[in-house]
């Protein structure tokens, strides 16, 4: 490559990094700078009596975070309306650092009410507060109550906390066997959204240097593997447009409805899952037909590019044998193909967000990020199958148990909450889950996933990436060997 295609190349990379980082920081907003965090309520098991003027309600409550915004009591009013007021505090010892007053006429029979508190509370670093709740003018036969409970619901069914006496809910200092049915909203600063801006500086910073150092070495004419990827893609650019329509061609080659299937798949094979999981299994999961495309769509790319890559060696030992071509070109153009599918199937993708009255947010302008870590997984597992291939046909048999059972490993038609705990460590190893999670989260919930999120999608991402493109590079000289 010439010295002006590389300064017109850095030119544009500088510009696109300060451009991306700052519309990056506009749209993930808050969730940069901190996390909310609520809590599950127990499941109601009954009441805890009349709350007159005479009683005073004492628990003490953990809370995670930094700071507390609110809080979500579950009351009764017996059916009937009552007059007065409920003064709930929130205390660390004897210092009140806050309270509020309900307006007990105003409740609802069996319901929840939100407590917003005037300014977030500091929690200690114990995270332990107590909750003070009294009723000055109730009295017997006018007063309101609320629930409590000692199980927590799960997907399959209820299971005991186990309280310990200090977390049971007192009514003028003697424990009952149950805690109070509440619900703590909290927040935790994040440290990465107070240095954002340093850290963008400083990537600018090592991307204006790189930037420096690569037109130093077309200068004095030393050889990058950028500059070399770069100067393939441009000479062979027209050879892998040409893989990857006969790639698409291929696969619908005879077919009647043919590009429509892309299309058809996903949505076909929703319907059928949907049937079955929200019908005969009874699942809970909250718009689930969004939910359950989203996982589809995402495995399917992954499973077809893979898939396709896995025989990209194999099947093109004429053109290896007789010309000259870097030969990690032939899984990029399969996965790219495959890239093709995958982006006209989030047109019904879409339409089942629009017809399910989901709300579009612009945080899904942070789709590109997730789309962008699923094509890199996706290349790196190709590159390793492919290489694989070469040596052991028998590959391709194994990847078809694998992909079935990787399939069962992601979250596509069940929550993620059925996983126990002691295995969740080993689940999260799986690298479609932080892709996965991360679409849902900027399609469904509207908003940005935390910093952490982030991280964990690009190493589960470009780790076999890096590991396939390095068995790839490894093996790629004895491939002519055994084709």
């Amino acid at each position: 490559m010439n010295e002006k295609k590389v300064k017109r190349g850095c030119a544009i990379a500088l510009a696109a990094y300060i451009l991306l980082t700052a519309v990056f920081y506009w749209v993930c907003g808050d969730q940069l700078r901190f996390r909310d965090e609520q809590t599950d309520m127990l499941t109601a098991g009954g009441v805890i009596g009349e709350i007159t003027s005479d009683t005073v309600v004492t628990q003490r409550i953990q809370v995670n975070g930094d700071r507390l915004l609110g809080l979500t009591l579950y009351g009764a009013t017996y059916a009937r309306q009552n007059t007065g007021w409920l003064c709930v505090e929130i205390c660390l010892g004897e210092q009140v650092l806050a309270a509020r007053n309900v307006d007990v006429s105003t409740m609802a029979d069996n319901s929840t009410f939100y407590l917003g508190l005037e300014g977030p509370v500091d929690i200690p670093e114990d995270g332990s507060l107590t909750l003070y709740i009294t009723a000055p003018a109730s009295m017997p036969g006018n007063a309101v109550t609320l629930y409590s409970g000692r199980t927590m619901a799960t997907v399959r069914s209820q299971i005991d906390i186990g309280l310990t006496e200090d977390e049971c809910v007192h009514i003028n200092g003697e424990a009952l066997d149950t805690a109070l049915c509440t619900q703590l909203l909290s927040r935790e600063d994040l440290w990465f959204g107070q240095y954002y801006w340093y850290f963008a500086a400083a990537g600018l910073l090592v991307l204006a240097v790189y930037c420096l150092s690569l037109i130093w070495r077309v200068k004095a004419g030393k050889r990058s593997l950028v500059l070399n990827m770069f100067a393939a893609f441009s000479r062979y650019k027209y050879l892998m447009k040409q893989l990857v329509a006969r790639d698409f061609k291929t696969k619908y080659k005879r077919s009647v409805l043919g590009v429509l299937w892309s299309f058809l798949n996903p949505l076909l094979t929703m319907v059928v899952q949907y049937i079955i999981f929200s019908t005969l299994f009874r699942s809970d999961i909250p718009n689930f037909a969004l939910y359950l495309l989203t996982g589809i769509v995402c495995f399917n790319f992954f499973s077809e590019a893979t898939t396709m890559a896995l025989g990209s060696i194999v099947n093109n030992a004429p053109l290896i044998t007789k010309v000259y071509v870097p030969k990690y070109i032939y899984p990029l153009t399969r996965v790219m193909s495959s890239a093709v599918n995958f982006l006209l199937a989030l047109v019904p993708l879409f339409a089942v967000v629009l017809i399910t009255g989901t709300p579009l947010r612009w945080s899904v302008l942070l789709m590109p990020v997730g789309l962008l870590c699923m094509f890199a997984v996706s290349l790196g597992i190709g590159m390793l199958l492919a290489s694989a291939m070469v040596f052991f046909r028998d590959t391709q048999f194994l990847w078809g148990v694998v992909s079935m059972l990787w399939m069962y490993a992601t979250p596509i038609f069940y929550p993620e909450s059925i996983i126990p705990a002691r295995f969740m460590t080993l689940y999260k190893c799986n690298p479609l889950y932080h892709i996965v999670r991360f679409i849902r989260i900027v399609l469904m919930d509207g908003v940005s996933p935390e910093p952490k999120a982030y991280l964990l999608m690009a190493a589960a991402s470009f780790i076999p990436l890096a590991l396939g493109a390095l068995v790839f590079k490894k093996t790629q000289d004895r491939f002519v060997l055994h084709i």
